[in-house]
């Protein structure tokens, strides 16, 4: 997997491909000192992921993101940078992950294995291309929850389901769980083509169910595919559940 390196300055790119070089499947196949210099670096090497500092000269790297997000077939986006409060800003870009200054090797891997999981790019086009042509996916490619000092950016592909508890929502995904503090009903009309309303306070992935269960009389239960958990179905919602999942 080829990647490409933007930083404007020269020895934390120096830096980031002396990690890169220690990985195996990884090749450092360019630099750019800003967003510009990305752009036409890009189109040279067609790198297949694009490490990108956000506070530049010139064409900053949320700019740079936003035209790379625009072609037909983008790279997958890492933003780099020494400030979290970029992180809302990233993720409304498409950006795949977002690594803080100093970046440590593990987790510049862990970012680099899942921007190089097989077709995340080509999905990301046809998701951009389907909604300039009016096609249902919307919403943001993260959820980002913050945990002590730490920000966590949970993909949306990996969110089993949300569940309501109190103030917060529950955000289960297929390596453990957060807490946000979005409403319920804001999450239901943003990712409406991808979950489905299953009780008053949960919603749950339509492509991670794997059966319905009737466990009582009029009381049925979801199972999933990647979670031990299993979720009831109010009898209101029962209907617009089987409709939906074809259960």
């Amino acid at each position: 997997m080829k990647v490409l390196i933007v930083d404007d300055e020269a020895l934390a790119r120096s830096r980031i491909r002396h990690l890169i070089e220690g990985m195996d499947g990884w090749e450092a196949v360019g630099e750019a000192g800003n967003g510009r210099e990305a752009l036409d670096m890009f189109a040279k090497t067609g790198a297949d992921v694009v490490l990108l500092d956000i506070r530049m000269p010139g064409m900053d790297g949320l700019s740079a993101a936003r035209q790379l997000a625009e072609l037909d077939a983008p790279p997958a986006v890492i933003f780099t940078t020494a400030y979290d409060r970029f992180a809302m800003e990233a993720f409304e870009v498409q950006g795949v992950d977002y690594l803080l200054k100093p970046i440590r090797a593990e987790r510049l891997h862990q970012a680099l294995e899942r921007a190089g999981k097989p077709s995340r790019a080509q999905l990301s086009a046809l998701e951009l291309k389907g909604n300039n042509q009016g096609g249902s996916r919307k919403g943001r490619a993260h959820i980002r929850a913050r945990m002590g000092d730490q920000l966590h950016l949970i993909p949306i592909e990996e969110v089993l389901f949300f569940r309501a508890e109190h103030k917060y929502v529950v955000v289960r995904h297929v390596n453990g769980e957060v807490l946000v503090e979005e409403p319920l009903k804001q999450l239901e009309e943003e990712f409406s083509d991808r979950f489905q309303r299953i009780h008053r306070n949960a919603l749950v992935s339509v492509a991670q169910v794997s059966r319905l269960e009737k466990i009582g009389r009029g009381r049925f239960r979801l199972h999933l595919r990647d979670c031990d958990d299993c979720l009831e179905v109010s009898r209101r919602m029962l209907p617009s559940v089987r409709e939906r999942l074809g259960l």
